[in-house]
């Protein structure tokens, strides 16, 4: 996969057990560098969680913003700054849509008008783009078993397990609300390690 949105997304996909949706809707103020983590707002089930922000994805996350706040900005000097935001949020936090910290990491590249509201702005990227570009990856990687996007956080919680975290830790961290819901995505119990390293922080380097 070349470089650029597409595959960042699809790393945070495998680094950090997301689901595409939960990804693509990621604001920059969700991103927690210091500690190393990445707050998850209204997933599945509109519930909140914290799972690894990868060691290995810190530089490249710090990169990619500075190229979307420019974007940003120029929205902001044409009146179409502006950010989608729940009604709840949009009332407590009137100027929050223009706040940079608000704004999506992974924005379209193109302005859309807002169906409810009629409102121009530019929302998250689409995720037809990043299934697309997963599907090119793994057919130029002769990979014969059906791989999706899913197939990344699928892969993000077995290797996890393989590698000693404990179930319930997983659980937690793919933000599912019972124990037989991750037992789908893993195969083998294994005692619990300690401490917990994203499966991408322990690949070789590119």
């Amino acid at each position: 996969m070349s470089p650029g949105p597409n595959r960042l997304i699809a790393h945070l996909l495998y680094g950090s057990g997301l689901r595409l949706s939960e990804a693509l809707r990621l604001r920059v103020k969700e991103l927690d560098f210091a500690n190393s983590r990445i707050h998850v707002r209204d997933g599945k089930g509109g519930t909140d969680r914290t799972t690894v922000l990868p060691e290995r994805l810190q530089a490249p996350l710090r990169r990619h913003p500075k190229k979307v706040k420019a974007q940003h900005e120029d929205d902001c000097a044409d009146g179409v700054g502006g950010v989608y935001l729940p009604d709840a949020l949009a009332e407590k936090y009137p100027n929050a849509a223009t706040e940079w910290r608000w704004q999506y990491v992974f924005p379209s590249t193109q302005l859309s008008e807002d169906p409810q509201s009629g409102a121009v702005r530019r929302h998250h990227r689409s995720d037809s783009a990043v299934q697309r570009a997963v599907k090119q990856a793994a057919d130029a990687a002769d990979i014969e078993k059906h791989a999706t996007c899913h197939t990344l956080r699928h892969s993000f919680a077995t290797h996890l397990l393989q590698d000693g975290t404990d179930v319930r830790t997983i659980q937690k961290l793919l933000g599912h609300k019972q124990l037989h819901t991750t037992m789908q995505y893993v195969h083998v119990l294994e005692q619990s390690g300690q401490g917990i390293t994203s499966p991408l922080d322990t690949l070789s380097p590119e």
